[in-house]
């Protein structure tokens, strides 16, 4: 199976059972040689598109939130719980 991003007309699956009807959203064709048949998913290729350009455009850095925890630090409302994170740091070496 391949899949490609950047090129939705590229992501092409074999089918597994010949003998099913093509569902909507996707096309069916038989191959040249007639060794069966191939499906081209193509109905969520524009949402899927969308979503890389805005996941690629979204910065690294949040800058909000960023801001926020800084606020909570300088007010002294940012509390940690000293059990909960060694808690969580055993939690994740287990």
């Amino acid at each position: 199976m391949r899949i490609d991003l950047f090129n939705p007309a590229a992501a092409q699956l074999p089918s597994e059972n010949s003998a099913q009807p093509a569902k909507a959203g996707n096309s069916l064709a038989l191959n040249h040689d007639g060794a069966g048949d191939r499906t081209t998913l193509t109905s969520g290729s524009t949402v899927v598109s969308a979503l890389v350009g805005e996941v690629m455009n979204t910065p690294e850095i949040r800058q909000d939130k960023v801001q926020n925890l800084q606020q909570a630090i300088a007010s002294g409302q940012y509390e940690l719980d000293p059990q909960q994170i060694a808690g969580a740091m055993i939690d994740e070496h287990a």
